[in-house]
C-alpha cells in the first residue's frame, strides 16, 4: 500500500466517504509503481500532495502494514476494499440511528398529547365530584409538604385546575355583618343509628356510613354518605378559629352534594367520637369495620341548629364546586385528650379559607 493511501485511510474511515473516495482509490491504484525501489513508493515523478499529511491514525482505524511487510497490489487493494467497506457499514449504521433518533422526537410529542388527551377525558367533574365523595383517595397532595400543598394543589394534575381558577372555593371566613339576614328553612335531619367503616385516608379519619340517614334542605333530599375530620376547623366565624370541624357529607338523587359543618372545640367528651376513636386505624388506607348501629349520629349534632348557608366547593382536590353547604352556629365539644389523639395523627389538615368572590352568605336567624 503506498504511503499517499495509507495517509488517506483516516478519511477512508470517515462517514463522509461516498463516490469521490472510490475514485481516489482507483487513481491511487493506476499510479505506476518503481521496481527497484522500496515497495509502494510512489514514483519520483508523482507531484506530492500541498495539503500537509494527516496525522497517523489513532488505534481504532486500521493501522499500516509495516514496511518490512510489503504487500502485492492485489493484497493492498483487499485491504482498501475492506476498509472502505467498514467505514460505509459505518456510515450507514450512524445514519439509522439519526433518522430513528428523529422518528422518536417527533412521535413524542403526539404520545404525550394523546395520553394527556385520555387524562382529561376520563375524569369530567361528576367523576371527580364521586372520587371526592368515596374519600380524598388522591394519594399525590398533602397540606404542608412543599411542592404538593394548597398553594400547588391546582398544579398536580389537569383536573385539580378549578382548585385555583374557582370563584366558588371552600372553605371561607364568615363575617356577620356581610351576611344576608333573615328567616330560613329548618334542616330536617332524619339520622339513625348506623354501623359502617372507619378509615385513615393519608388526610383525615373518615367514617364511611350504611344505612338511609338523610338530611332534607331546599326541597331536596340528601343521604348522609360519610363523615371526616379537619383539625383545626378549616372554617372560621366573625375572626374565630375552631380547634376541629367535622363535614358530614350528603347526596341527593342528581348527584348534587350537602355538606354540613359541625365546629368543635375543647370541653366535654363527645360520645361519638369516643366510640370512632376506639375503632381508628392503625395505619394509611387501613380500615376497621363497625359493628351494627353503633353510631347514633344525632350525637354529633348541638341541640340549636341554626345555621350559615353558601354555594362552595370540596375543600380538597378536585375542588368542584356547587355544593351547598350549611355551617353550624352552636359548637361541638371534644376532651382535650380526644383532640390531641387527632392530632398526634393530623397536625395540620386544613385547607386556607378562601375568597368570597362576592358570593351570597345566608344567616338563618
Amino acid at each position: 500500500m503506498s504511503q499517499t493511501t495509507i495517509r488517506l485511510l483516516p478519511f477512508l474511515n470517515s462517514p463522509g466517504a461516498g463516490l469521490g473516495t472510490l475514485l481516489l482509490v482507483a487513481l491511487l491504484l493506476s499510479l505506476p509503481v518503481q521496481a527497484n525501489g522500496p515497495a509502494h513508493e510512489p514514483a519520483r515523478h508523482t507531484v506530492q500532495p500541498a495539503v500537509k499529511p494527516a496525522a497517523a491514525p489513532s488505534p481504532t482505524h486500521a493501522s499500516a502494514p509495516a514496511a518490512s511487510t510489503p504487500l502485492s497490489l492485489e493484497q493492498d487493494a483487499q485491504r482498501i476494499t475492506e476498509t472502505l467497506q467498514a467505514a460505509m457499514n459505518r456510515a450507514a449504521t450512524r445514519q439509522q440511528k439519526r433518522e430513528h433518533g428523529v422518528s422518536v422526537a417527533a412521535h413524542a410529542p403526539a404520545v404525550r398529547a394523546t395520553v394527556r388527551g385520555k387524562d382529561h377525558g376520563r375524569t369530567d367533574a361528576a367523576t371527580a365530584r364521586q372520587a371526592a365523595v368515596q374519600g380524598h383517595a388522591e394519594p399525590h397532595w398533602s397540606y404542608l409538604e412543599p411542592g404538593t400543598d394548597p398553594a400547588a394543589w391546582a398544579r398536580l394534575k389537569p383536573e385539580f385546575q378549578t382548585c385555583a381558577s374557582g370563584k366558588r372555593q371552600s372553605p371561607v371566613h364568615i363575617e356577620e355583618s356581610g351576611t344576608l339576614q333573615g328567616p330560613a328553612e329548618p334542616l330536617a335531619f332524619d339520622y339513625r343509628p348506623s354501623g359502617g367503616s372507619v378509615v385513615n385516608n393519608g388526610h383525615t379519619i373518615q367514617v364511611d356510613l350504611e344505612g338511609q340517614n338523610t338530611l332534607t334542605v331546599r326541597g331536596s333530599t340528601y343521604r348522609l354518605l360519610q363523615f371526616h375530620f379537619h383539625h383545626p376547623a378549616e372554617e372560621k366565624v366573625n375572626h374565630k378559629g375552631f380547634a376541629m370541624v367535622a363535614h358530614l357529607v350528603h347526596q341527593n338523587a342528581e348527584g348534587q352534594l350537602a355538606v354540613v359543618a359541625v365546629l368543635i372545640d375543647p370541653g366535654a367528651a363527645n360520645g361519638l367520637v369516643h366510640k370512632v376513636w376506639t375503632h381508628m386505624p392503625l395505619d394509611v388506607n387501613d380500615r376497621v369495620r363497625l359493628p351494627a348501629g353503633l353510631l347514633d349520629l344525632g350525637a354529633l349534632l348541638p341541640q340549636d341548629q341554626r345555621y350559615y348557608q353558601f354555594m362552595g366547593s370540596l375543600t380538597t382536590p378536585p375542588c368542584t364546586e356547587g355544593v351547598l353547604w350549611m355551617v353550624l352556629k352552636q359548637p361541638m365539644s371534644v376532651s382535650r385528650e380526644q383532640l390531641k389523639l387527632f392530632a398526634q395523627l393530623f397536625p395540620m389538615n386544613a385547607r386556607p379559607v378562601q375568597a368570597l368572590n362576592g358570593r351570597v352568605v345566608r344567616d338563618a336567624l
